[in-house]
C-alpha cells in the first residue's frame, strides 16, 4: 500500500532524504522513528503529494506520487504534526466542509460525518466551538478531518504530540482500529514506547537515511542478539556463576548474593531449555527473569545524534 523507491530530497547541500526505499502492506502500522532534522516530515509529506522528490519515487497503492496525484490524495488522509482551525466553526460544521471538499455529498456525507464523529468520540461536541477544544479533542478533530472520505492510507505526523496519557492511549487504541480495519498507517513519534506497543513494523531514520527497517523483534535481535537473564538461587549464586562459567552460550556473568545476572545468547525457547538444565543440575532456583533491550536502547544504539 506504500512503497519508496530510492527516494532522495535534497535542499542544496543538504539530503534532508537520501535513497530510502521501503514498503508498508496493508493492514499494518509503520512506525517512523527518527530525532529532529532527520528526515521523516520531508518523506510523508512528499507521500502526501505536497512535495516533490528530487530523484526517486513514492507509491500509495500502486500509483505514484508524482505521476498520479490525483489518485494518491482520493486514497490518502494526512495528518501533519500541526494544523490550523477556523476560529467561529464548530467540530461538525469543520469536518462538514473537508467533507465537501473531498466530493461527498448527500447520504454518502451524511453517512462518513457520523462514522466519523463516532469513531474519533467526538458526537458529544459536534455543536461546540473549535476554539474551546482541549488538545486532545483537536487531534481527534484533525485525525476526523484524514479519515473523513475513507481513505486507504493514513499519514501521522506526530499525532500523541502535546496529549496527557489518557489521550494518547484512547488515540493509540484508535490507531489499532483502524489497522483492524484494513487501513494502512504510517505514523511518527517521538515516544518510542507506545511505538513497539501498536506498530507491526518500524523504520529507523537518520540524516535522512533509513538504518534499520523491520518489525521490532526482528531489529533487536540484530542488534542485540543476546538477553539478559536474572536468576535468583537460594543459598548463594556463586556456585550457579562457576556452573554458567562453562558454557559458551552465556556472558557476562555477575554475582550479587542471592542473585546471577549474565547475558544469554538464544531466544526464549532456548532459556526455557536452560532453566530446566539449571533445575536438574540442583540449584535451588526462586526467580528466573529475562528481557530483551526495549525499542529505545535499540535507537540509541543504532543512531549517533548526528544532525545537518
Amino acid at each position: 500500500m506504500i512503497e519508496f523507491r530510492r527516494l532522495h530530497r535534497h535542499f542544496g547541500s543538504t539530503r534532508a532524504v537520501h535513497d530510502i526505499s521501503f514498503d508498508v502492506r496493508r493492514g499494518q502500522v509503520f512506525g517512523y522513528i527518527g530525532p529532529n532534522g532527520a528526515g521523516k516530515t520531508t518523506s510523508m509529506r512528499i507521500l502526501a503529494t505536497l512535495d516533490l522528490p528530487t530523484w526517486g519515487d513514492a507509491y500509495v497503492d500502486g500509483f505514484s506520487c508524482i505521476n498520479d496525484p490525483d489518485r494518491v490524495r482520493r486514497r490518502l488522509g494526512f495528518m501533519p504534526d500541526y494544523f490550523g482551525t477556523y476560529a467561529d466553526v464548530n467540530c461538525y460544521e469543520y469536518l462538514d466542509f473537508f467533507a465537501r471538499s473531498y466530493g461527498l455529498a448527500g447520504r454518502e456525507r451524511h453517512q462518513a460525518l457520523k462514522h466519523t464523529m463516532s469513531f474519533t468520540r467526538l458526537d458529544e461536541l459536534a455543536e461546540k466551538p473549535i476554539r474551546g477544544l482541549s488538545k486532545g479533542m483537536k487531534q481527534r478533530l484533525c485525525l476526523g478531518r484524514a479519515m473523513i472520505h475513507d481513505p486507504s492510507v493514513l499519514i501521522l505526523d506526530e499525532p500523541a504530540n502535546g496529549l496527557d496519557p489518557r489521550a494518547r492511549i484512547e488515540l493509540r487504541e484508535m490507531i489499532r482500529q483502524l489497522a483492524a480495519d484494513g487501513k494502512t498507517v504510517l505514523v511518527s513519534s517521538h515516544i518510542l514506547t507506545e511505538l513497539a506497543e501498536m506498530c507491526d513494523v518500524v523504520g529507523i531514520i537518520e540524516r535522512g537515511q533509513l538504518l534499520a527497517v523491520g518489525t521490532v523483534a526482528e531489529i533487536q535481535k540484530q542488534q542485540t542478539p543476546h538477553r539478559e537473564v536474572r536468576v535468583k538461587v537460594l543459598g548463594g549464586a556463586q556456585p550457579l556463576a562457576q556452573w554458567l562459567g562453562r558454557r559458551i552460550d552465556v556472558t557476562k556473568v555477575e554475582v550479587d548474593g542471592e542473585l546471577c545476572h549474565f547475558t544469554h545468547e538464544g531466544e526464549q525457547q532456548t532459556e526455557v531449555a536452560l532453566l530446566r538444565e539449571i533445575v536438574i543440575a540442583g540449584f535451588a532456583v526462586a526467580e528466573f527473569g529475562s528481557h530483551s533491550k526495549s525499542l529505545e536502547d535499540v535507537f540509541m544504539a543504532v543512531t549517533r545524534g548526528a544532525v545537518q
